[in-house]
């Protein structure tokens, strides 16, 4: 598999910050505190890094790339997160998205399945191809992001990513 300068790029950013996170003193947060429930336990891990090698679309086109995703969220109080993506989007623009988000876990009483829906701003549908998302405003556009996960470890999941009508995204994710 060869990596785009974006993805390479993106992937040091990732790392960077994984790294930053990892490190970081358990009392510092990265992420807003209103998002975080008050009084709720803290979160058995710090963060998650995501990386996404595949996406599937629902309909095929010759314009379509190869998608590539790394993400870094941060865990909060009460199973929220926020968190940062860098992606080549399905027509090979560098591409982000920031986003917050709740996690529901322990789904139909199985400790290793859980849900995520995150919502924010994403950037990078740009002309050509500015009319692939809705309300997207000079290469910004709000979106939602609801995926299925389940725990292979107490670290290492694999995720669904639900891409409306575009497609699937697989993804891996690694917690901190």
């Amino acid at each position: 598999m060869t990596f785009s300068c974006l993805s390479r790029f993106s992937l040091a950013v990732a790392l960077s910050a994984l790294f930053t996170f990892a490190h970081a003193d358990s009392a510092s947060r990265y992420c807003p505190e209103f998002l975080a429930v008050k009084g709720a336990p803290e979160p058995k891990h710090r963060g998650e890094f995501t990386f996404s090698p595949y996406t599937h679309h629902w309909s095929q086109s010759t314009e379509h790339k190869q998608v590539v995703l790394v993400a870094i969220d941060e865990q909060l109080p009460g199973d929220r997160l926020c968190g940062v993506s860098f992606f080549s989007n399905s027509f090979g623009q560098p591409s982000a998205y920031i986003y917050a988000g709740l996690q529901y876990n322990n789904l139909f009483g199985m400790p290793e399945l859980f849900a995520k829906i995150t919502g924010g701003l994403m950037y990078g549908y740009v002309a050509p191809y500015e009319g692939k998302v809705p309300l997207n405003y000079k290469g910004f556009n709000p979106a939602i992001i609801p995926s299925l996960g389940y725990k292979l470890t107490q670290h290492d999941s694999v995720q669904i990513k639900f891409l409306g009508n575009a497609g699937l995204m697989f993804s891996y994710g690694r917690q901190f």
